[in-house]
Protein backbone atom coordinates (compact mmCIF):
# COMPACT_ATOMS: atom_id res chain seq x y z
CA UNK A 1 0.00 0.00 0.00
CA UNK A 2 1.39 3.60 -0.76
CA UNK A 3 1.81 5.63 2.09
CA UNK A 4 -1.53 7.31 1.68
CA UNK A 5 -3.58 4.82 1.34
CA UNK A 6 -2.19 3.51 4.68
CA UNK A 7 -2.79 6.71 6.78
CA UNK A 8 -6.24 6.92 5.34
CA UNK A 9 -6.96 3.27 6.41
CA UNK A 10 -5.94 3.95 9.91
CA UNK A 11 -7.69 6.95 10.24
CA UNK A 12 -10.75 4.92 9.01
CA UNK A 13 -10.30 2.46 11.67
CA UNK A 14 -10.03 4.90 14.77
CA UNK A 15 -13.33 5.91 14.13
CA UNK A 16 -14.10 2.91 15.32
CA UNK A 17 -12.13 4.18 18.94
CA UNK A 18 -14.42 7.11 18.99
CA UNK A 19 -17.78 5.07 19.06
CA UNK A 20 -16.10 2.65 21.67
CA UNK A 21 -15.82 5.27 23.92
CA UNK A 22 -19.35 6.55 23.39
CA UNK A 23 -21.10 3.06 23.75
CA UNK A 24 -18.80 2.75 26.96
CA UNK A 25 -20.09 6.54 28.48
CA UNK A 26 -22.11 4.97 31.45
CA UNK A 27 -19.18 3.17 32.16
CA UNK A 28 -17.01 5.59 32.15
CA UNK A 29 -18.94 7.79 34.09
CA UNK A 30 -19.02 5.42 37.12
CA UNK A 31 -15.45 5.54 37.57
CA UNK A 32 -15.44 9.27 37.26
CA UNK A 33 -17.48 8.88 40.02
CA UNK A 34 -15.76 6.74 42.00
CA UNK A 35 -12.44 8.71 41.06
CA UNK A 36 -14.05 12.09 42.43
CA UNK A 37 -15.57 10.44 45.94
CA UNK A 38 -11.30 9.29 46.53
CA UNK A 39 -10.28 12.91 45.83
CA UNK A 40 -12.84 14.59 47.99
CA UNK A 41 -11.82 12.06 50.95
CA UNK A 42 -8.30 12.68 50.54
CA UNK A 43 -7.87 9.28 48.47
CA UNK A 44 -6.16 9.33 45.36
CA UNK A 45 -6.74 8.54 41.40
CA UNK A 46 -3.86 5.83 40.71
CA UNK A 47 -3.30 4.76 37.08
CA UNK A 48 -1.77 1.24 36.65
CA UNK A 49 -0.36 0.30 33.32
CA UNK A 50 3.01 -1.16 31.22
CA UNK A 51 4.17 -0.06 27.94
CA UNK A 52 1.30 2.38 25.94
CA UNK A 53 -1.61 1.91 28.29
CA UNK A 54 0.96 2.91 31.49
CA UNK A 55 2.34 5.52 29.85
CA UNK A 56 -0.79 7.28 28.84
CA UNK A 57 -1.58 6.82 32.27
CA UNK A 58 1.45 9.09 33.28
CA UNK A 59 0.59 11.67 30.97
CA UNK A 60 -3.42 12.23 32.06
CA UNK A 61 -1.75 11.89 35.84
CA UNK A 62 1.16 14.68 34.60
CA UNK A 63 -1.37 17.12 33.60
CA UNK A 64 -3.82 17.39 36.10
CA UNK A 65 -1.64 19.29 37.96
CA UNK A 66 -1.21 22.36 35.96
CA UNK A 67 -4.71 22.03 34.59
CA UNK A 68 -6.48 21.11 37.79
CA UNK A 69 -4.34 22.58 40.34
CA UNK A 70 -4.35 19.04 41.53
CA UNK A 71 -1.72 18.62 44.57
CA UNK A 72 1.43 16.58 43.98
CA UNK A 73 0.63 12.48 44.54
CA UNK A 74 -3.30 13.34 43.84
CA UNK A 75 -2.82 11.55 41.15
CA UNK A 76 -0.30 9.05 40.59
CA UNK A 77 0.74 6.84 37.50
CA UNK A 78 2.49 3.05 38.70
CA UNK A 79 4.11 1.86 35.78
CA UNK A 80 5.76 -1.38 34.68
CA UNK A 81 9.24 -1.09 34.32
CA UNK A 82 9.44 2.43 36.33
CA UNK A 83 10.41 5.94 35.31
CA UNK A 84 12.84 4.67 32.64
CA UNK A 85 9.91 2.91 30.71
CA UNK A 86 8.26 6.12 30.11
CA UNK A 87 11.58 6.92 27.76
CA UNK A 88 12.15 3.14 26.26
CA UNK A 89 10.60 -0.05 26.69
CA UNK A 90 11.35 -2.69 29.23
CA UNK A 91 11.04 -5.85 28.26
CA UNK A 92 9.15 -8.89 30.57
CA UNK A 93 8.39 -5.41 32.72
CA UNK A 94 4.26 -6.31 31.75
CA UNK A 95 4.93 -9.93 32.87
CA UNK A 96 5.75 -9.34 36.37
CA UNK A 97 2.88 -9.24 38.83
CA UNK A 98 4.37 -9.14 41.88
CA UNK A 99 5.94 -5.93 41.16
CA UNK A 100 2.39 -3.98 40.30
CA UNK A 101 2.43 -5.03 44.20
CA UNK A 102 5.42 -4.03 45.85
CA UNK A 103 5.01 -0.88 43.54
CA UNK A 104 1.44 -0.11 45.22
CA UNK A 105 2.47 -0.94 49.10
CA UNK A 106 5.16 1.31 48.54
CA UNK A 107 2.71 4.49 48.09
CA UNK A 108 0.18 2.67 50.50
CA UNK A 109 -2.53 1.91 48.21
CA UNK A 110 -5.42 1.78 51.01
CA UNK A 111 -9.27 2.31 51.27
CA UNK A 112 -10.03 6.02 50.17
CA UNK A 113 -7.81 5.24 46.62
CA UNK A 114 -9.15 3.99 43.32
CA UNK A 115 -6.65 2.08 41.35
CA UNK A 116 -7.63 2.20 37.67
CA UNK A 117 -5.76 -0.77 36.40
CA UNK A 118 -4.96 -0.23 32.27
CA UNK A 119 -4.53 -3.27 30.23
CA UNK A 120 -6.08 -3.22 26.53
CA UNK A 121 -5.77 -7.20 26.41
CA UNK A 122 -7.34 -7.18 29.77
CA UNK A 123 -4.90 -9.99 31.46
CA UNK A 124 -1.52 -8.18 31.50
CA UNK A 125 0.22 -10.19 34.46
CA UNK A 126 1.32 -6.53 36.31
CA UNK A 127 -1.96 -4.95 35.83
CA UNK A 128 -4.25 -8.34 36.97
CA UNK A 129 -1.52 -8.38 39.91
CA UNK A 130 -1.48 -5.12 41.09
CA UNK A 131 -5.75 -5.01 41.04
CA UNK A 132 -5.24 -7.72 43.51
CA UNK A 133 -2.96 -6.18 45.60
CA UNK A 134 -5.29 -3.01 45.37
CA UNK A 135 -8.86 -4.83 46.07
CA UNK A 136 -6.32 -6.31 49.37
CA UNK A 137 -5.97 -3.16 50.45
CA UNK A 138 -9.66 -2.60 50.25
CA UNK A 139 -9.36 0.08 47.31
CA UNK A 140 -11.91 0.69 45.15
CA UNK A 141 -10.51 -0.59 41.77
CA UNK A 142 -11.41 -0.21 37.80
CA UNK A 143 -10.00 -2.05 34.94
CA UNK A 144 -10.35 0.03 31.15
CA UNK A 145 -9.61 -2.53 28.78
CA UNK A 146 -10.12 -3.62 25.11
CA UNK A 147 -10.70 -6.98 25.50
CA UNK A 148 -13.57 -7.49 28.59
CA UNK A 149 -14.04 -11.21 27.37
CA UNK A 150 -11.03 -11.62 27.88
CA UNK A 151 -9.96 -10.67 31.43
CA UNK A 152 -13.57 -12.05 32.87
CA UNK A 153 -12.35 -15.73 31.27
CA UNK A 154 -9.17 -14.93 33.26
CA UNK A 155 -11.36 -14.49 36.22
CA UNK A 156 -9.84 -10.77 36.73
CA UNK A 157 -11.63 -9.15 39.14
CA UNK A 158 -12.29 -5.15 39.39
CA UNK A 159 -15.10 -3.21 41.23
CA UNK A 160 -15.59 -1.35 37.76
CA UNK A 161 -15.29 -2.42 34.32
CA UNK A 162 -14.92 -0.40 31.26
CA UNK A 163 -15.01 -2.46 28.39
CA UNK A 164 -14.35 -0.72 24.58
CA UNK A 165 -15.05 -2.65 21.48
CA UNK A 166 -12.56 -1.36 19.07
CA UNK A 167 -12.07 -4.33 17.14
CA UNK A 168 -8.83 -5.90 15.86
CA UNK A 169 -5.49 -3.25 15.11
CA UNK A 170 -4.55 -2.40 12.08
CA UNK A 171 -1.20 -3.64 12.33
CA UNK A 172 -1.92 -6.57 14.49
CA UNK A 173 -1.16 -6.17 17.85
CA UNK A 174 -0.35 -2.98 18.08
CA UNK A 175 -2.72 -1.58 20.81
CA UNK A 176 -0.77 2.04 20.21
CA UNK A 177 -3.13 2.34 17.45
CA UNK A 178 -7.22 1.95 18.39
CA UNK A 179 -6.55 0.78 21.93
CA UNK A 180 -4.32 3.40 22.61
CA UNK A 181 -6.63 6.08 20.90
CA UNK A 182 -9.87 5.06 22.74
CA UNK A 183 -7.66 4.97 25.98
CA UNK A 184 -6.56 8.22 26.38
CA UNK A 185 -10.19 9.41 25.32
CA UNK A 186 -11.34 7.35 29.04
CA UNK A 187 -8.67 8.45 30.72
CA UNK A 188 -9.25 12.42 29.89
CA UNK A 189 -13.07 12.42 30.70
CA UNK A 190 -12.44 9.77 33.88
CA UNK A 191 -10.25 12.87 35.57
CA UNK A 192 -11.68 15.53 33.86
CA UNK A 193 -15.38 14.60 34.82
CA UNK A 194 -13.85 13.98 38.74
CA UNK A 195 -12.11 17.40 38.60
CA UNK A 196 -15.79 19.58 37.47
CA UNK A 197 -17.56 17.35 40.30
CA UNK A 198 -15.19 18.80 43.14
CA UNK A 199 -15.43 22.22 41.98
CA UNK A 200 -11.56 22.20 40.02
CA UNK A 201 -14.10 23.92 36.97
CA UNK A 202 -16.29 26.76 36.87
CA UNK A 203 -18.12 26.38 33.60
CA UNK A 204 -15.90 25.49 30.96
CA UNK A 205 -13.17 27.35 32.44
CA UNK A 206 -9.93 25.69 34.39
CA UNK A 207 -10.30 27.79 37.21
CA UNK A 208 -7.54 26.00 39.24
CA UNK A 209 -5.08 26.47 36.17
CA UNK A 210 -1.96 26.73 37.87
CA UNK A 211 0.27 29.91 36.28
CA UNK A 212 3.19 28.08 35.79
CA UNK A 213 4.51 29.49 32.40
CA UNK A 214 3.95 32.54 30.77
CA UNK A 215 0.89 31.40 28.37
CA UNK A 216 -0.85 30.23 31.70
CA UNK A 217 0.00 32.74 33.51
CA UNK A 218 -1.78 35.40 30.49
CA UNK A 219 -5.00 32.60 30.80
CA UNK A 220 -4.80 33.41 34.44
CA UNK A 221 -5.04 36.92 33.55
CA UNK A 222 -7.54 36.45 30.95
CA UNK A 223 -10.17 34.51 33.38
CA UNK A 224 -9.72 37.01 36.34
CA UNK A 225 -10.22 40.06 33.90
CA UNK A 226 -13.34 37.98 32.53
CA UNK A 227 -14.98 36.85 35.94
CA UNK A 228 -14.55 40.57 37.77
CA UNK A 229 -14.91 42.26 35.10
CA UNK A 230 -11.79 44.32 35.94
CA UNK A 231 -9.22 43.67 33.41
CA UNK A 232 -7.09 46.62 34.61
CA UNK A 233 -6.52 44.92 38.00
CA UNK A 234 -6.26 40.90 36.74
CA UNK A 235 -2.85 41.11 37.06
CA UNK A 236 -2.65 42.80 40.66
CA UNK A 237 -5.54 40.34 41.80
CA UNK A 238 -3.29 37.32 41.23
CA UNK A 239 -0.39 38.38 42.47
CA UNK A 240 -2.21 39.37 45.92
CA UNK A 241 -4.09 35.90 45.84
CA UNK A 242 -0.45 33.87 44.93
CA UNK A 243 -1.42 33.23 41.74
CA UNK A 244 -4.53 31.30 42.49
CA UNK A 245 -6.67 31.94 40.19
CA UNK A 246 -9.97 31.15 42.33
CA UNK A 247 -9.11 32.86 44.85
CA UNK A 248 -8.21 36.64 42.74
CA UNK A 249 -11.72 35.83 41.57
CA UNK A 250 -13.36 36.07 44.83
CA UNK A 251 -11.32 39.09 46.08
CA UNK A 252 -12.20 40.77 42.83
CA UNK A 253 -16.27 40.10 42.85
CA UNK A 254 -17.13 40.03 46.44
CA UNK A 255 -13.80 42.78 47.65
CA UNK A 256 -12.74 40.79 50.40
CA UNK A 257 -8.96 39.94 51.20
CA UNK A 258 -7.01 36.57 50.31
CA UNK A 259 -7.54 35.33 53.49
CA UNK A 260 -11.05 36.18 53.98
CA UNK A 261 -11.48 34.86 50.45
CA UNK A 262 -9.57 31.70 50.90
CA UNK A 263 -11.96 31.26 53.89
CA UNK A 264 -14.72 31.04 52.00
CA UNK A 265 -13.79 29.16 49.39
CA UNK A 266 -12.48 26.89 51.95
CA UNK A 267 -16.46 26.62 53.34
CA UNK A 268 -18.25 26.44 50.29
CA UNK A 269 -15.77 23.00 49.62
CA UNK A 270 -13.60 24.95 46.91
CA UNK A 271 -16.73 25.81 44.41
CA UNK A 272 -17.07 29.20 43.08
CA UNK A 273 -20.02 28.77 41.90
CA UNK A 274 -21.36 28.92 45.34
CA UNK A 275 -19.60 32.30 46.14
CA UNK A 276 -20.50 33.77 43.12
CA UNK A 277 -23.56 31.98 41.11
CA UNK A 278 -23.71 30.66 37.81
CA UNK A 279 -21.17 31.63 35.08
Amino acid sequence: MAPAAVVRLLFREERRSVRAVEAAADAVAAVAVAAAQALATGGRLVYLGAGTSGRLGALDAAECGPTFGARPGQVVAVVAGGARALRRAVEGAEDDARAAGRALARIRVGPRDLVVGIAASGITPFVVGGLHTARHAAATTALVTCAPGAARAAGVHADLLVGLAVGPEVLAGSTRLKAGTATKLVLNAISTAAMVSIGKCYGPRMIDVVPSSAKLRARARRLIAELTGRPTRAGRLLARAGGRVKTAVVMGRLGVDRAEAERRLRAAGGRLRALIGDP
